[in-house]
């Protein structure tokens, strides 16, 4: 049977790996099938060990933007992000942490200084504008763009576009302690695993449509 597997980049944070394997058991038992949570460092399973057992696998990535990992560690394929599912978590966070509707946000991303990852998080930004109904500014903890205590004022609410707790986490609220509010991160919102459902619906049709296509050249 084909299992879903997912790779998160890893951290040292218990907490923060829990979030991937929480993801990954809700999609995988919505879609009855045998599943696995991955990792690129800092955490066991690695990626590679769990692929080289040969067991048919569909990977979806738990990774938010196209960075260094997804182009050269995962091979190239889709980052998770960006997507308005994603921002629907974001807008939950927020109204939980006590966000009023309207506030200016400023996004914080990892950030990258890959020109596909700068892209990526600007359509995430303007994901978030469209659900949460206002503005929404771009923050990066490292590589290109601005970073959260320039950006941040104390009218601000802050969106942390990090899947996990952990380094990232930790850093965003440091540098971020300027704002009103300093919402949680995306974590295991039912909407994130919605999102990782519907990749491997779509992964398993493309592959249905490629044996059809295979089979009529025959």
């Amino acid at each position: 049977m084909t299992r879903l597997v997912t790779v998160a980049h890893g951290t040292r944070s218990a907490e923060g790996n829990a979030v991937a394997r929480a993801l990954t058991g809700a999609a995988g038992t919505r879609l009855g099938m045998p599943w696995v949570a991955s990792y690129v460092e800092l955490c066991d399973p690695s990626y590679s060990s769990v692929m080289a057992s040969g067991v048919p696998s569909v990977v979806v990535p738990l990774l938010l933007s196209t960075g260094h990992h997804v182009r050269h560690d995962l091979g190239g394929g889709r980052a998770l992000g960006p997507d308005p599912l994603l921002a629907v978590a974001q807008v939950a966070r927020l109204v939980s942490a006590g966000a009023e509707p309207g506030q200016p946000v400023v996004m914080v991303a990892a950030g990258s200084t890959e020109p596909l990852a700068t892209r990526d998080q600007m359509l995430a930004a303007a994901y978030l504008s469209e659900q949460w109904g206002g503005p929404v500014r771009l923050a990066t903890l490292s590589g290109v763009g601005r970073r959260p205590y320039d950006v941040v004022t104390p009218d601000d609410v802050v969106s942390p576009y990090l899947l996990a707790p952990g380094h990232f986490a930790d850093r965003c609220r440091a540098e971020s302690s300027a704002a009103a509010v300093v919402a949680d991160v995306i974590g295991a919102h039912p909407a994130v695993a919605d999102l990782v459902v519907s990749r491997v619906d779509d992964a398993l049709a493309g592959r249905r449509s490629a044996r059809r296509c295979a089979c009529r050249a025959l």
